[in-house]
């Protein structure tokens, strides 16, 4: 009798170990983590490639004197925009003058000098022809008038070198352009062709000379030729919200065999002062070619001790590790060159507070893609 009581007692003493187990195991288990999720960009995606640059205005001039003299006039005002032909310096003209009337007097006489051995020639000659002169003093007279012939046209010469002396007292400005500060002011000494007397740069287009490194240009930039309006685009240092277009309009014609890059020159219009010779620039490229690649946030990217990966959201509304090979960043996004399909969807958050396994409640968000220009791709029936 004892024995059946014990055996009873001990059932129920299972039986409701049981119960509380199976309840403790409901009571525990907890609800799906939500998770933001979203489906890859799939997009045709022209790589975009920055190259830093000084700009560099296509004409400089260091103004010098053709003349030597002592500075009489400066005629302009420092660092002001000049146009061509604008009377800059002025040198102290009166030496000059003086050789020019000492030359003019000298053309004169050297021409009245010629009236009359010309005369005396002719009449040499009629003299010769009545037997009234004899041969050699006809010849002799005749070579007196080419003589002065000579003198007149050497006179002369030197009379128009004296003019462009006096001309060239008036240095103007060669081109057009932003004139510096006088270097040389009023009353001191110039030496022709050696002391300058300015900079002169023009400013209505600058050029941004930059290198690209040969697989670089090989991969996103081979079809691209000097004539084809390849869009360039130039931001200044601290001004990155301001961005001005040009145009690639040089492709040198070898690659630096020292440092394996191409010398490319992009062009820019400067209708202001914003734009200076000599300033830190930063330029643009998009890549000639696009091709369908996916993109993903960067946040989405974890890392473990080897490999990138990603969360893949499966049918199941499971998180499956993939491993994937990195591209370019652009912005926010991240280029996926291999391990992810278009349709796939992702955990956009990457693996901070989940991981491969998990059951998820996902959350349906759309990857921002407005700072890229993208076109949709239709991915394959496969």
């Amino acid at each position: 009798m004892s024995l059946r009581i014990f055996s009873v007692l001990f059932l129920a003493t299972v039986i409701v170990g049981c119960s509380a187990e199976a309840d403790s195991t409901v009571a525990t288990k907890k609800p799906a983590q939500p998770v933001d999720v979203a489906k890859v960009v799939y997009a045709q995606y022209s790589p975009e490639y920055t190259f830093t640059t000084r700009l560099e205005s296509p004409q400089q001039v260091d103004l010098r004197p053709r003349v030597s003299g002592v500075i009489d006039e400066v005629s302009f005002k420092e660092g002001s925009q000049v146009k061509r032909g604008d009377l800059l310096f002025k040198i102290d003209p009166r030496p000059f003058s003086a050789e020019v009337a000492r030359l003019t007097a000298e053309l004169n006489r050297a021409q009245a000098a010629l009236t009359q051995a010309q005369s005396e020639a002719q009449r040499a000659k009629s003299l010769q022809g009545r037997n009234a002169m004899s041969a050699e003093q006809a010849e002799s007279r005749m070579s007196v008038a080419q003589q002065r012939r000579a003198e007149l046209a050497s006179v002369q010469a030197a009379l128009e070198s004296a003019l462009l002396n006096l001309q060239f007292t008036e240095v103007r400005a060669p081109i057009n352009g932003q004139v510096s500060n006088a270097f040389i002011t009023v009353g001191n000494t110039v030496q022709a062709g050696q002391s300058v007397l300015t900079k002169l740069v023009a400013t209505d287009s600058l050029h941004a000379y930059f290198d690209v490194d040969e697989r670089t240009w090989n991969d996103s930039f081979l079809q691209v030729k000097a004539n084809s309006q390849t869009q360039a685009t130039l931001v200044l240092s601290g001004k990155a919200q301001n961005e001005y277009h040009g145009f690639l309009d040089f492709i040198d014609n070898q690659i630096n065999i020292e440092s394996g890059t191409l010398r490319v020159r992009a062009s820019f219009k400067s209708n202001d002062e914003v734009l200076r010779p000599g300033a830190f620039a930063r330029i643009q490229l998009q890549a000639a070619a696009s091709q369908p690649s996916i993109l993903v946030p960067d946040r989405a990217v974890g890392t473990d001790l080897e490999n990138r990966f990603v969360l893949v959201v499966n049918q199941d509304n499971m998180l499956e590790y993939r491993q994937v090979q990195l591209g370019r960043r652009e912005g926010e996004l991240r280029v996926i060159e291999s391990g992810l399909q278009p349709n796939e969807r992702i955990a956009v958050n990457g693996p901070a507070r989940v991981g491969p396994g998990m059951i998820i409640a996902p959350r349906n968000v759309s990857i921002k893609t407005a700072e890229l220009a993208l076109a949709d791709v239709k991915p394959s029936a496969s």
